[in-house]
C-alpha cells in the first residue's frame, strides 16, 4: 500500500520596487526608471524577513534590480548575494502613447478621444491604451510565467521583485479574481506579499494567500 503523497509548498514572495522620483507625476509603465534606494532602515527590515537559499527573480527593468541589490546589501548577518534572474514576462503594464504623459495629460487625452478611466488605475482592466496593452492581457503573462516558474522551482522559496500591476495580477490568479476587481488591490512601493503554491492532497484550488501588502518600516 503507497503511503499518503506530502504536499509540496512552493512560496513566492512579491516585492514591489523602491519608489520611483516622480514630482511631474508621469505614467512611467514599462519606462526604465530609476528608484530611490536611500531608506537603508527599510531595507534592513525588509531583509530580516526574507528566507535564505531563495530563487532571485527580478524584471528587465533597471529600479527592480536595483531593489534587489539594496536588500541584499542590507542584509545582517551579510549573507552571499545570490544570482537574480530576470524574468521580462513579469514586467509592469505597457502604457503605450500613455507613457511619459502626465496623469492630467493622459485624462484629458481620454475625453477627447473616448478612452474612459478607472477609479483605481489609469484605464478599465479591459481597455488598451493606444499602442499598449490592458490589464487582462498582463494577468495572462503573469499567470504563464508564474505557473512556469513554479514547475521549474518546485518546494523552493522565490523571491521577486516586480511591479504593482504584476503583483496585482498574481494575487488575481491565486485568487481567481476578476481583472476589474483586482485593479482595487493596493500595493505600496517596497511592499511584501505572500502566495505560496500548494500541490497534493487536499490542496484545493492550489493557492494559499499569506500576506497582502506587508509594509516595512
Amino acid at each position: 500500500m503507497n503511503s499518503p503523497r506530502s504536499a509540496v509548498v512552493t512560496r513566492w514572495w512579491w516585492i514591489r520596487h523602491a519608489p520611483v522620483p516622480n514630482p511631474e507625476q508621469r505614467c512611467y509603465g514599462q519606462r526604465d526608471m530609476a528608484c530611490d534606494t536611500s531608506n537603508v532602515e527599510a531595507f534592513r527590515a525588509l531583509a530580516s524577513r526574507l528566507p535564505d537559499n531563495a530563487v532571485w527573480i527580478a524584471t528587465n527593468l533597471q529600479r527592480t534590480q536595483k531593489t534587489a541589490a539594496a536588500i541584499h546589501a542590507a542584509w545582517e548577518p551579510v549573507r552571499p548575494n545570490p544570482s537574480l534572474a530576470i524574468e521580462p514576462e513579469l514586467i509592469e503594464q505597457h502604457f503605450g502613447d500613455w507613457q511619459g504623459r502626465t496623469y492630467a495629460e493622459i485624462g484629458a487625452f481620454g475625453q477627447t478621444n473616448g478612452a474612459s478611466g478607472h477609479r483605481f488605475w489609469l484605464a478599465p482592466a479591459h481597455e488598451v491604451p493606444p499602442g499598449g496593452e490592458n490589464f487582462v492581457s498582463v494577468m495572462q503573462r503573469v499567470s504563464g510565467a508564474v505557473a512556469r516558474l513554479t514547475r521549474a522551482h518546485s518546494g523552493r522559496d522565490i523571491v521577486v521583485v516586480a511591479h504593482g500591476g504584476s503583483i496585482r495580477a498574481a494575487l488575481a490568479m491565486a485568487l481567481g479574481l476578476e481583472p476589474e476587481a483586482a485593479l482595487a488591490v493596493s500595493i505600496e512601493p517596497l511592499s511584501l506579499t505572500r502566495i505560496d503554491h500548494i500541490e497534493g492532497p487536499g490542496a484545493g484550488h492550489g493557492w494559499r494567500i499569506s500576506a497582502v501588502n506587508h509594509f516595512t518600516p
